[in-house]
């Protein structure tokens, strides 16, 4: 990220909306706002390869699932944050990560300019890419603040996405969503 271009462009934008980028309580923003994207789109341009080779050998072929994956992204149409759970199921072709591999991968997908349909797929086919298994479904539960904060308004409004890759047959699908609940 260019931060000093990103530093003017807040300042253009804050000269744009009638305000005084210079006044006492702004005069900092720029870089506050610049050093907060910065932070919030550090996974541009990354992968999860790193974090999901590291591999325990396995002879179980059993789903693993870890749920409840806290995240928060930036919508890419409203620049506006969305929040919400992620699961990760994946049923072990001989090895299995570590679950907080599992838990680095959402973050390296959801610090970035996103759509919860993209993120889930995204994170869906780097798992089963890098990781190798059988099948991975992954599951997205979030808050869009474009929805909640402007627009039609309405707090509380979930939207859940699922993704799949791989031989994930229908009968686990419906086991996965059951475990969840």
């Amino acid at each position: 990220m260019d931060r000093q271009k990103a530093i003017n462009a807040v300042a253009d934008f804050l000269a744009a909306v009638g305000e005084d980028p210079t006044r006492d309580g702004l005069k900092d923003t720029p870089a506050r706002v610049a050093d907060m994207y910065e932070e919030l789109l550090s996974g541009q341009g990354k992968t999860a390869q790193e974090h999901l080779a590291k591999t325990f050998n396995v002879s179980s072929g059993d789903i693993v699932i870890e749920k409840d994956i806290a995240f928060s992204s930036v919508c890419e149409h409203h620049l506006m944050p969305f929040f919400g759970k992620i699961a990760i199921a994946y049923i072990p072709d001989g090895k299995v990560t570590g679950l907080s591999k599992l838990a680095r991968t959402v973050e390296v997908y959801s610090h970035r300019l996103q759509l919860q349909e993209q993120l889930t797929s995204q994170i869906a086919q780097a798992v089963y890419d890098y990781l190798s298994p059988k099948g991975v479904m992954v599951i997205c539960e979030a808050e869009h603040t474009c929805m909640t904060c402007r627009g039609v308004k309405k707090p509380g409004s979930k939207t859940v996405t699922y993704a799949t890759q791989g031989d994930f047959p229908q009968q686990k699908i419906a086991e996965v969503f059951a475990l969840l609940k």
